[in-house]
Formats: structure tokens, sequence, C-alpha cells
């Protein structure tokens, strides 16, 4: 979903975010680790606003569909420095992914459970290789070819920012990994959704 065109409180705030992770991408440069720490740091602190970003204004989506509404809150005419909040019911999950382009997860409200693989040695597949909650004050920091997953577990929805260094319908190149087979497909042939998950 893109978030509405009316002016509304929070669009002032993601554009001094945006504009000031942009200069830590300018300074340290372009998806390095201290660049990506420095937008994180930058995206809690809009993070900690919830009269600005709750899901009274962001609402989770109706039971029984892919079970995250995706709202678009900036991209650059270029189609970088993309930011979604991404309202995710109990339950949602994606298959092992990379981007293609660095990504920063932040979480306002909720937890987000992600699990980090890696290449398992003389198989062509990926392993598990650890698990740990996006939650406040903990975000994920990924480069381009980092592959991941995410699962929302418990009872408990979750509100979380993704940033990624250029926009998801762009990221056509971006690779799915099939756990039981060791398939690699493109991802967004199969899973993106403009409006979900």
């Amino acid at each position: 979903m893109t978030a509405s065109s009316a002016a509304t409180p929070w669009q002032a705030p993601v554009a001094d975010a945006i504009v000031r992770i942009k200069a830590a991408h300018a300074r340290a440069g372009a998806g390095t680790p201290e660049a990506l720490q420095a937008t994180a740091a930058i995206l809690q602190s809009l993070a900690a606003q919830p009269a600005l970003f709750s899901f009274a204004q962001f609402p989770l989506p109706a039971a029984g569909g892919s079970g995250s509404a995706r709202y678009a809150l900036h991209a650059d005419s270029d189609q970088q420095f993309a930011l979604y909040l991404n309202a995710l019911l109990p339950g949602k999950t994606s298959v092992p992914h990379n981007h293609g382009t660095w990504a920063v997860i932040v979480a306002v409200q909720g937890e987000e459970e992600n699990r980090i693989y890696a290449a398992a040695p003389g198989t062509g597949r990926i392993a598990e290789r650890e698990v740990f909650s996006v939650k406040p004050g903990r975000p994920a920091l990924y480069g381009p070819d980092d592959i991941h997953s995410i699962h929302v577990r418990g009872s408990e929805p979750a509100l979380l920012f993704h940033l990624y260094g250029r926009a998801l319908e762009t990221l056509t190149d971006r690779l799915a990994f099939d756990l039981a087979t060791g398939e690699q497909y493109r991802y967004n042939e199969r899973h993106y959704r403009p409006n979900a998950g």
C-alpha cells in the first residue's frame, strides 16, 4: 500500500530521517557496516514515536490473506532509499531470501524472528546459522548477499520499518531458497506482491 499523499504527521519526521540516513551513507560509504549501524540508530529514533507509527495509523491486514500489509513511506525518484512500514499478523513467515541490496529492519512494536542462513559446505544448499528476534532496540542489518527468513511467532502482531538500498519492485535478481529441495529461484517471480509481504 502506498501511504496517503495528503500531508500526515509522520511525513516530515520520515523525510528528516531519510536526509540523515543518506548523509550517513555519504560519509561512511553506501551500505557499509558503519552506514547500516547509523541507519538503524536513526530508524530507532523514528520508531520511538508511537503517536506517529502504530496499528491505528497503519492497520494490520485482514485475516486469511498474506499475513502482512506493507506501507510505502519513501523512495527517491531513482528508487533508492526505499522505506516501508510492515504490519504483520502472527504466523506470517517468508522463505529464505537475499535482497541484492543492503537492508535495515527496525521494530516499532512486537517481534519478528529472523533466521540467518549460510552455505552448507559440500551440499550446494543453505543451512540455518543463527536465530534472533528483531524487536524494539534490536535491529537487523543485512548486506546484499545475506540470506534470512522472517517469522512472527506467538500471538502478538508486529510493526516494523524495512529500509532497502533500492525499492523492492526493482529487486528482480534477488534469490529465494527452498530448504527442502535446495532449489534457488528469483524471489520476486513467486513471492513479491506490491502491497503485501
